[in-house]
Order: C-alpha cells, then structure tokens, then sequence
C-alpha cells in the first residue's frame, strides 16, 4: 500500500512538471480568479467543484458549525453573559509538561471575547474558500472519490498549510465542503487549510461514516493533503514554507496524532527528506483510546454524549469488517431508527441526542453488550484498541500541543491522561485543566493554537 501511495504521488509530481512546462500562466493571489476551470490544474487529482469568497469583517458565516451540531453564532449570542473561569485561575500546572509549545493564557473570559481575539485581524479577513473532489479508499480498501475544502487567505499566498481533521459531525450540512468551518479562523493569520470532509460525508454522503476508525480516515485526511499539494503548486499559490501542521479536536484530535503517526512512519524519513515532513502539531479533546470510551459508557452506566454509542459500535463492525449484527448489540428504540437518524445525515448530533431521549446506557446498548465478557463485545474491543492510537507502538517526533478539559462531559478526560501515559517525550506539551464543557473548550482550543502560532512569528521575526 505504501508503495501504490509513492508511485501516485511521483505520477502527480510528473505531471505537474509537464503542466508547468507547457503553460507560464501564472496567478497573483490578490487576483479574482476562478478556480473552477485553469487549465493549468487540469488532470491533477484535485479537482475543483465549488469556490466562495468569505469577508469575516462582517462577522462569523451563519453555517459555522460546533462540536454538538449548535451554530457558532447561536452559541456565541447564549455564552456572552456568562462569565467563565480563565485557564491561568484553574490550569492543572502538574499536567502542563514542559515542551517546545508553552501552553497560552486565555485572557478571554467568555465566547464572544474568544471570537473577537479570533476576528482581529481586520483589514486581513477575507478568505477564499474551494471545494474540491481526490482520490482516496474506502472500507475494503478500494478507490473512492472524496470531497473537502481549501481554505486560503486573499490577497497572499499562505505562510503554511494546516490540515485539519475535523471534529464529529452527524448532519452533511456540517461537513467542511458544506460549511465554514471553525477552524478557517486561522486562514488570517495567513495560513491555508486543508480541511476534508471524511468518508461519509460530502460527495459520499450517502455511504456509511466509519466512525473512529483511525488508519482508514488517517489516510484519506492525509490523501486530501497529497491531491492539494500539487494542484496549489500549478495556479501559484504553494506555501512560502513546506512542512505542514496537523491540526484537530475532538474526533480530530485523535485523528490528527493519527495522521502523524501515518507521515512519520510511512511519509517522510532522513533517508527520504524529499516527502511530507511535518512543523508541529495541534490536538485537542481526543478520544485517543477508544477501548477506554466504550469501557467508561458501559462502567458509570452514562453516555453525556449519547450519539456517540451507536457511531462508535457501527464504526467498529464496519471499519473493521466485523461479523456481528448491530442489532445483538444497540436497543431497538435506537436501532430501527439508525438509518434515518444517524445514516441519513440529515440531522445534527444535538438532534439525534434530543431523538434518542436518554443518557443511560444501559437503555441505549443491549444486555449482551453491556456484559464485557460477551465473546461480540471482546471483538468489538478488539476493533477498539486496532482504532486507538495509543494501542500502537509509536511515539511522535514532531512538536505536540495537546489539550484536554478535565470537565469535559462528551469526551472523558482518560482519554488525555492515556496518552500522557504513552506519550512520555519531551517535545509534547499537555495543557490539562478546568476549562469547561467539550464545546466551550473546542473555542478555548482555537484560540490557543492561533496563540501559539502568533507567538511563533514574533519570535521567529525577533531572531531575524
């Protein structure tokens, strides 16, 4: 498989070549240019299907979607009164590890305050988006056609590229083609973002999302950066600097450090230097041990984000090609109804929570999949620890800024102490504390990350 990815990409590489060869046209990025049809990016594995300008001085796009499926805006206009604890009262200084990315201080005491550090960059917040189609693989490991966005700052070509693994979504309105996603924040800073949809949403919506499966979406998130890559060399607007962030919370902490173990240990190497090589990394609110998130559903008997156990065992027997019937395992109530709720994805996760009506799990998963000695359950967590990337034997190399509340209700915080557990070098930074719920953390998690990247220039400007 690794050689199929190495041999595609020398072909993109050839045939960009040949493009540049024939062609001198080339794009200013301050220009109106319409992406959809350049000759220059003809037969390049992205293709572009849709381009939107977006002016962030009149505030957050209204399809500005949050981890629980509730519009940014709305959520925004509810929190504004509502005082919250900063993260330098409450931080957990014996979880903030020394590393090479010293954890911020959220001045910022409310979301509103956090959007407005988001959006301050006035003069700099138009941003182009492009939706774009790849190639990629499936379940069986089979070519697929996926979808994602591009987002770009106008006017400049991007300092860097920041992929992005996106946060659960349930509904494909909240899918990155579809929406802005919260992370375009970051495009005025200067930076552009690679942000795919996964599989299941977008141009595949109609297909099953494998949930949590980790290998398969690594791959196809990673698949999004290959295709991009090239296709921005051709119309002019590559990166002033190659190395690339990762960058995720959430579903897409987990992913994000899954993505890097995939470059690290497939992607780029001192013998070959010429490949993907990564700059930092960024993860938040991950469920980086899935076995540990199923075990806490079924041991405290709540499930606070009650969505999440029907996507995490569907995810399981389908990423993993098991042969147990959904149905031995999920209580009628949910599963007579997982396909228009959940498959359809035609509705939010707050949605679907409000729809399955419970928080106890007892009342969501069946008897036999509440026993842990069921022979379908221990093969259902033998998926498990296959889908969780503290179970393999790896240790990241790039820098790695990972942060976790330990209030969050959605995501249990023994996710986080797991990977502290196993990731033990140097040049990661935890930033553990009391700094809210999932969603509130998820805006927290932003604005550290433009904190960091911030602070990065002006010392990387102060040495020069």
């Amino acid at each position: 498989m690794k050689a199929k990815y190495q041999i595609s990409n020398i072909k993109y590489q050839i045939v960009l070549f040949v493009l540049i060869a024939l062609t001198s046209c080339q794009f200013r990025p301050d220009e109106s240019v319409d992406f959809l049809d350049l000759p220059v990016a003809q037969n390049l594995p992205f293709r572009v299907i849709g381009q939107n300008e977006v002016d962030l001085n009149e505030g957050v796009p209204t399809n500005c979607y949050l981890p629980d499926g509730s519009r940014l805006v709305d959520f925004v206009a509810e929190d504004g009164m509502s005082e919250l604890e900063n993260e330098s009262d409450h931080s957990d200084s014996s979880d903030s590890t020394a590393g090479p990315n010293k954890a911020p201080k959220t001045t910022s005491t409310n979301a509103a305050e956090i959007m407005q550090s988001l959006l301050k960059y006035h003069n700099q917040n138009k941003v182009i988006e492009i939706v774009g189609t790849y190639p990629s693989i499936n379940t069986h490991w089979d070519s697929v056609t996926l979808s994602g966005k591009v987002i770009l700052p106008k006017g400049r070509k991007p300092k860097r590229l920041i992929l992005v693994s996106h946060y659960t979504v349930c509904s494909n309105s909240e899918a990155p083609s579809n929406c802005f996603s919260l992370e375009g924040m970051l495009a005025p800073l200067g930076y552009g973002l690679i942000i795919p949809d996964y599989l299941g949403y977008g141009v595949t919506a109609r297909e099953v999302h494998p949930y949590l499966v980790m290998d398969l979406t690594a791959r196809n998130v990673l698949d999004m950066y290959l295709a991009v890559k090239p296709w921005l060399e051709a119309v002019g607007l590559e990166p002033e600097k190659p190395e690339i962030i990762l960058m995720g919370y959430s579903q897409g902490g987990a992913n994000t450090m899954a993505v890097e173990r995939l470059i690290e240990t497939e992607y780029w190497s001192d013998e070959n230097p010429q490949q993907t090589k990564i700059h930092r990394v960024f993860a938040g609110g991950g469920p980086y041990d899935v076995k540990a998130t199923y075990e806490q559903f079924v041991n405290t008997d709540v499930a606070s984000y009650p969505v999440a156990v029907p996507l995490v065992v569907q995810g399981m027997i389908l990423g993993n090609n098991l042969q147990i019937n959904i149905e031995d395992l999920v209580r009628p109530c949910i599963y007579e109804h997982l396909d228009e709720w959940i498959n359809s994805k035609k509705y939010t996760s707050g949605q679907i929570n409000k729809f399955i009506g419970t928080k106890v799990t007892h009342e969501i998963l069946t008897e036999e999949a509440m026993d842990q000695r069921s022979w379908k359950v221990s093969e259902l967590q033998k998926a498990m620890i296959e889908n969780s990337i503290v179970s393999f034997n790896w240790m990241p190399e790039a820098a790695v800024y990972i942060a976790h509340s330990m209030d969050d209700e959605t995501v249990s915080f023994q996710n986080a102490a797991n990977a502290k557990a196993r990731w033990t070098n140097s040049n990661i930074t935890y930033n553990f504390g009391h700094y809210g719920g999932h969603v509130m953390t998820c805006l927290r998690f932003i604005y550290s990350v433009q904190s960091l990247l911030e602070q990065e220039e002006r010392e990387r400007s102060e040495y020069e």
